[in-house]
């Protein structure tokens, strides 16, 4: 075999190869999660789902950053809907849930924010457990907005924070900090995409998941599909009943 036949091989095998990394856990993670937009192209999720580290009071991971490091909510200050600055510091020795919302939305986040209410009063007992919402059309999301939304969603957790602010610095956090889709697009229903999925946050500010039958860690919870439903029309099971174990989990560690 030529040199020139061995570059070519070289060449499609590093092709494949950055497909791989690129899109396939795109498509995989947009099909599984049952996002707005199942076409979208410009996600990428540079998590690190190969480390297997538990707890001696847990078996719950921590989700890793590609340099091996263990992927911690990145700092943040909004404004919440009593017009209160909420950082992530408010948050410690809280366990909390995050999603990105926004209050016009015709699609998934009332079934995200229902599901959102079933966990609040689930744990109303609980003191040291807490919520994170963060709109994506802060324009328009602004704390008398919230402030409405959550006294329709009859929200009553004092660490329920609707939280609004520069769309920029949402956005980042959003899409560099969590790796949770979000993307304003007035060609889609409602203007904007953005992932339905719960992010799961221990007391010290870590990313946690439990490890599924594969092997390998969740990540994310699907936030959309409620318990009442059990699966979707599209044989996705619903992932609510897996975090009142997992926060139950992290309450007593």
């Amino acid at each position: 075999m030529s040199k020139k036949t061995n570059y070519s091989y070289v060449g499609i095998a590093f092709i494949i190869l950055v497909f791989g990394i690129i899109f396939v856990p795109k498509i995989i993670d947009r099909v599984s999660n049952n996002d707005i937009n199942r076409t979208d192209e410009s996600r990428s999720n540079p998590v690190n789902s190969e480390l297997m580290e538990t707890t001696d009071d847990s078996d719950l991971v921590y989700i890793t950053s590609p340099n091996g490091e263990r992927k911690k909510v990145p700092a943040f200050s909004f404004t919440n809907q009593d017009g209160e600055t909420i950082s992530n510091e408010d948050y410690l020795g809280k366990v909390y849930l995050v999603e990105f919302f926004f209050t016009t939305c015709p699609t998934i986040c009332p079934k995200m924010n229902y599901n959102m209410m079933k966990l609040q009063d689930y744990f109303k007992e609980e003191s040291d457990f807490g919520i994170a919402s963060f709109t994506i059309n802060p324009e328009n999301d602004t704390p008398e907005v919230l402030k409405a939304y959550a006294e329709n969603y009859e929200i009553t957790n004092p660490y329920w924070n609707l939280l609004t602010g520069d769309r920029e610095t949402i956005y980042k956090l959003a899409n560099e900090g969590f790796y949770l889709y979000t993307k304003q697009d007035e060609e889609v229903e409602g203007g904007f995409e953005h992932s339905g999925n719960f992010a799961l946050i221990d007391k010290e500010g870590y990313i946690r998941s439990r490890i599924t039958e594969s092997g390998s860690p969740l990540i994310y919870y699907n936030g959309i599909i409620s318990e009442e439903e059990g699966v979707d029309d599209e044989g996705i099971k619903e992932e609510i009943s897996l975090l009142k174990e997992d926060i139950t989990k992290l309450l007593n560690e």
